[in-house]
Parts: C-alpha cells; structure tokens; sequence
C-alpha cells in the first residue's frame, strides 16, 4: 500500500513538471512561427513591391516588428509605408 502512494505522488509531481514545462514551449514555439512567417512575408512583399517600386527597408525595427508580431507585423509596416 506504500508505494501506491509513493506512484501517486510521483504521477502527480511529473504532471506538474510536465505541465510548468510545456506551457513556456507553447509561447516560445508560437514567437518562432510568427518570426519564420513574417520573415517569408517580409521577403515577398520586398520581391513584389520591387518591381512596382515599392519596398519596405530592411533594418533592425522592421525585422523585430516582422519577426515578433508575424503577419499582422507586416501588415503595419504596410500600412505604416503607405501612410508615410
């Protein structure tokens, strides 16, 4: 009967690390697909403006806002060249 509590108390302490762990990999692998998508957006929107004469510089400013926000990012930049 002791080391069912003993496998309890185990099952539930993994659970909590399991769980304490995972969330912070949720956000960081959410930062990591919103930086990959903004890049590649960032780069299309370069490749076709080019030929119509329109682009968005690519400095440290636009690629933390590109690579942290994603494709709303781009889109504000959008937005923002245009008004500008």
């Amino acid at each position: 009967m002791e080391y069912v509590g003993y496998f309890l108390i185990s099952i539930i302490a993994l659970f909590i690390v399991v769980k304490l762990l995972a969330w912070p990999l949720k956000i960081l692998l959410k930062l990591i697909i919103n930086g990959v998508l903004g890049t590649i957006l960032l780069f299309i929107v370069n490749l076709v403006g080019s030929s119509f004469g329109f682009t968005i510089g690519i400095n440290i400013v636009t690629a933390l806002i590109a690579g942290f926000f994603g494709i709303p990012g781009v889109i504000f930049l959008l937005i923002f060249k245009f008004i500008l």
